[in-house]
């Protein structure tokens, strides 16, 4: 399969993009904004499967212009790509009270329109069976419990959480499947820096395994869904 997952450079997309490139059935192209980590990132898949194709390309989803990746994948990827793993985002801690607008602007722009610009460039690469996996939050989904100072991150993937249920009716008729995983907490950088000294039960390898999985066999199973991924009930 060929293969492109955002926010690649740390956490469980760094995790999920290992966890690809082991089989070396797939080609994997690694999208995000830091060089440096995505260079990081290119060594050690290389130690885990020397013959592993993967692209390791530095991209920001939410500002630069997508003409140069479009051009990539056509050239490398056999102007095919059968599985989009929107992961790319960030998240802010802060009350409700003391969020600006610029906060609430950053987590709509890299928690969702980053997201609409990426599928929308790369759906004329899309074919019968090709499948649109967006990572979401539990705190967003509906009904769970959620947690003071994240309003602005949950409302933003609310957003994508809705697109995903909409954009799967509406690629119907292309037999593209679009679904999403309403991650609970993983040991990750983010979650640290969100939520300083907080031990999650899951480990970022565990779950950047688990998104691979979904991504390679989900769409077999599920579309239009927003599931939850957690170890705690709603």
């Amino acid at each position: 399969m060929n293969i492109i997952i955002t926010g690649a450079s740390s956490g469980v997309g760094f995790e999920a993009v290992l966890e690809l490139i082991l089989s070396g059935k797939h080609k994997v192209m690694a999208l995000a904004r830091s060089q440096s980590r995505l260079e990081k990132l290119l060594e050690i898949a290389k130690g885990l499967n020397p013959d592993c194709e993967i692209y390791a390309i530095a991209f920001d989803i939410v500002h630069d212009d997508y003409d140069g990746l479009q051009q990539f994948i056509a050239s490398n990827f056999d102007n095919r790509v059968d599985v989009l793993v929107n992961n790319a985002g960030v998240l802010i801690n802060k009350p409700f009270i003391e969020l600006s607008e610029t906060d609430f602007v950053e987590m709509l722009q890299s928690n969702y329109i980053g997201h609409v610009r990426i599928i929308q460039a790369l759906l004329g690469f899309m074919v019968e069976g090709s499948h649109i996996v967006n990572i979401g939050s539990m705190g967003a989904f509906q009904g769970s419990a959620k947690f003071n100072g994240l309003a602005a991150y949950s409302a933003s993937k609310a957003a994508l959480h809705t697109l995903t249920e909409c954009l799967a009716q509406e690629l119907v008729p292309q037999g593209i499947k679009v679904n999403c995983l309403a991650l609970g907490s993983a040991q990750t950088e983010m979650l640290e820096q969100a939520f300083p000294g907080y031990e999650s039960p899951v480990m970022a390898f565990e779950m950047g395994k688990y998104i691979a999985d979904f991504a390679v066999t989900g769409s077999r199973f599920f579309n239009g869904k927003v599931l939850p991924v957690a170890v705690t009930t709603p």
